[in-house]
């Protein structure tokens, strides 16, 4: 009876670790495609429109605030691919707080470099839409549709990839304060 005790106490902690693991996969590999894609869809995003008789375009690397957010997705992408070479590492090297801390720190700076990026491109793109008649800016939403869309689907899946880091974040400080005995 004791020895299918001790194999059970054994065998719980090896499965919290592979689900955990498969957590840790799922999420990085989902913020990873999801930054990937709101890069693709900022990059790619152009549109020309006449207005008065007067050809104007609507590209992304015109305006520095959707320049950040694109190069912010991208940085933020690159770094969750070698986040998932880390957490390979670390279930490998086996389950030391000190390494969840090290996962923990690189979670929270992309959470907060990916935070500011689509703050500042959802200001952006509220101005756009909306204009500011205290400055005397219009919206240009009415003339560059299609540019306003991709920003827009660009945005929301940057802030998909902000939840799936927030949930990092939280996971990677909760185990890097668990206590190894």
């Amino acid at each position: 009876m004791a020895s299918t005790d001790s194999k059970f106490q054994q065998n719980a902690p090896l499965k919290t670790q592979k689900i955990f693991l498969g957590v840790q996969i799922f999420m990085r590999t989902v913020t990873m495609t999801a930054t990937l894609a709101a890069t693709w869809v900022m990059v790619t995003n152009k549109q020309s429109s006449q207005i008065i008789g007067i050809e104007f375009d609507a590209r992304y690397y015109y305006s520095p605030t959707f320049k950040f957010f694109a190069y912010a997705n991208a940085v933020v992408s690159a770094f969750c691919l070698l986040s998932l070479f880390l957490v390979f590492l670390i279930h490998r090297h086996g389950s030391n707080p000190t390494n969840y801390f090290i996962l923990f720190l690189h979670d929270l700076v992309m959470l907060c470099l990916l935070m500011a990026g689509c703050s500042a491109a959802t200001a952006i793109g509220y101005v756009g839409q909306y204009g500011n008649s205290h400055s005397g800016w219009a919206p240009i939403c009415d003339h560059f549709g299609k540019f306003c869309k991709r920003g827009t689907d660009s945005v929301v899946l940057s802030y998909l990839s902000l939840v799936f880091l927030l949930m990092l974040t939280i996971s990677s400080a909760t185990k890097s304060r668990k206590i190894q005995v």
